[in-house]
């Protein structure tokens, strides 16, 4: 029997009722039991404004219980509490499902950027938001306010990357998002292409370690190794930031987004034709690039840099030495006579104390 004080709704549950009348100072509904509900005024002002404009008399909302039964036998009820509980839920569904969401940067504080989840307010650090956005920040000297003030208004991607519903936390990652949408990108670019294909790109940035390039939005890199055939101290030496390449894409990963490039591919291969070039017994002349203790002497030949040779330490001096730097050093110009020579394994052994004579 309705009314009966039987299977009364629990504090906390959320219910579904439809709205009876709406006035400044409460609601009344009906729940799908029969009983009777009401929104009290210090609720109603707790309501989104989008949502307290969207109400209207006959529409079924979802409330929250806060208390069974008021003293003329209402249930009581609230709308903002529901709205803030289904948020909570779709955050953690967010979370759960690693999706991201799109919302707008509503606001900032010393640490990050606001954006709005639902009628959440979440947090982006940040070291969070994307290099995009980080270089929209201008100048680190500012006042973090002011760098931040800047991003007000503006749309962003995020992802969920922590729900704690008691503390009432929600961290974002803008770089979360970038990352996976920039996988899904480079997935669809590699599956237009094919190792071994020739493309066309930008180099974006130069490091000592190698370059970056844009590939129509995706970023490939060259390995200083994969720069030229002669050895470089520095990518710098070959290549230019902005400058236009043809690449050879020698490398591919799915799951950690990487595309492995090379420039020297499209280079005539030194080591090709050595054979025509080179003979033993030929004298040559080369540069000492460095010296080992236990090895000799390495060295890169005067006419192509690409192809290094060692004078062991046998071959640096006709009287026993402990170390190569007894006899040569580093940038040091020598003529040589060529003992062997081995296109396939790249191996080219020279000799110093040859060159008078070669028995």
């Amino acid at each position: 029997m309705i009314g009966d004080g039987t299977d009364l709704p629990k504090i906390g549950q959320l219910v579904t009722a439809q709205i009876k009348e709406i006035s400044a100072s409460e609601i009344h509904l009906i729940l799908r039991d029969g009983r009777t509900g009401i929104v009290w005024g210090w609720e109603i002002d707790e309501i989104p404004e989008d949502i307290w404009q969207a109400l209207a008399v006959g529409q079924e909302v979802q409330v929250l219980v806060v208390g069974p039964n008021d003293r003329k036998g209402n249930v009581v009820l609230s709308i903002a509490r529901a709205v803030t509980e289904a948020d909570w839920a779709f955050a953690t569904a967010l979370f759960e499902s690693k999706q991201s969401y799109e919302s707008t940067i509503a606001g900032f504080n010393r640490g990050g950027v606001v954006v709005m989840v639902g009628h959440l307010r979440g947090f982006v650090p940040g070291s969070q938001l994307s290099a995009q956005r980080q270089a929209m920040l201008g100048d680190k000297g500012q006042q973090p306010e002011r760098r931040f003030q800047n991003l007000v208004g503006q749309s962003i991607s995020v992802k969920v990357i922590k729900v704690d519903r008691q503390r009432k936390i929600l961290m974002l990652s803008e770089r979360a998002a970038a990352k996976e949408a920039n996988r899904v990108f480079i997935n669809q670019f590699l599956d237009s292409i094919a190792i071994g294909s020739i493309v066309e790109g930008t180099v974006s940035r130069i490091k000592e370690f190698g370059a970056f390039v844009d590939l129509l939005g995706v970023e490939g890199f060259i390995h200083r190794s994969e720069v030229a055939y002669r050895r470089i101290k520095h990518p710098n030496e070959i290549l230019k930031e902005g400058e236009t390449v043809k690449v050879k894409i020698i490398a591919a990963d799915r799951d950690s987004g990487r595309i492995g490039l090379s420039l020297k591919a499209l280079q005539p291969d030194p080591w090709a034709d050595i054979g025509q070039r080179l003979e033993v017994g030929q004298l040559v002349q080369a540069t000492v690039r460095k010296t080992h203790p236990k090895h000799g002497a390495f060295v890169l030949l005067k006419d192509d840099e690409s192809i290094e040779g060692i004078v062991r330490i046998p071959e640096l001096s006709d009287h026993p030495i402990s170390n190569p730097r007894e006899v040569v050093v580093e940038g040091q110009t020598l003529t040589l006579r060529v003992l062997s020579l081995d296109p396939e394994t790249r191996r080219l052994a020279l000799s110093l104390t040859r060159v008078a004579s070669m028995p």
